[in-house]
């Protein structure tokens, strides 16, 4: 969007929002090249309408697998009120969790860095990979289809992860496409 938009542009805009009149949303494309955990991109993933991605596949890359290793804090008390999702406050024993946290991502890639001096091909050895392993994608996507998408996952029953994601999605169209996703996300 230029500054050259007129306010009566932007009552447009609002009003095309306002009233589920999405279509004009769908014509701007946005392309990102993305890397984040594989938990959050399966859950990034459930978001297709609007969507086109190509990921970077284990079978072809021979650089060593980086893993997300979450910080003592951020390892949250399980909701007891709600099926999925986390409370605010952390374990008791965050100090231990992320001890066993470590090791297992530390066992899991000496694992897979085994099988591969094994002669064991990528595509089998990357099984035994923890899904917090970053993955990346480059994807493509409408404004309407991010918007639906940042509403969604910045919303306060999402996961924290993907809350930050979502977030700087948010903060690069605010900048892009000020009114528009103004529009589309109040």
């Amino acid at each position: 969007e230029s500054s050259e938009f007129s306010q009566q542009d932007g009552k447009l805009i609002s009003y095309l929002a306002k009233h589920n009149h999405t279509s004009p949303f769908f014509h701007p494309q946005i392309q990102f090249r993305l890397k984040m955990p594989i938990f959050v991109a399966r859950e990034w993933y459930r978001h297709t309408i609007g969507f086109s991605r190509n990921e970077v596949s284990r079978r072809y890359v021979s650089d060593a697998p980086e893993c997300w290793i979450p910080d003592i804090d951020q390892f949250r008390e399980r909701d007891p009120k709600a099926k999925q999702g986390s409370c605010e406050n952390e374990v008791e024993s965050a100090n231990e969790a992320y001890t066993v946290f470590y090791e297992s991502v530390r066992q899991a890639t000496d694992a897979y860095e085994t099988l591969l001096k094994m002669n064991v091909a990528p595509e089998i050895a990357r099984c035994v990979l923890p899904q917090s392993m970053y993955t990346e994608f480059i994807e493509t996507a409408s404004l309407a289809a991010y918007a639906r998408l940042y509403k969604l996952r910045t919303s306060p029953d999402a996961q924290r992860e993907i809350q930050c994601y979502a977030r700087m999605i948010g903060k690069f169209m605010e900048e892009k496409f000020p009114v528009s996703w103004k529009a589309l996300t109040t």
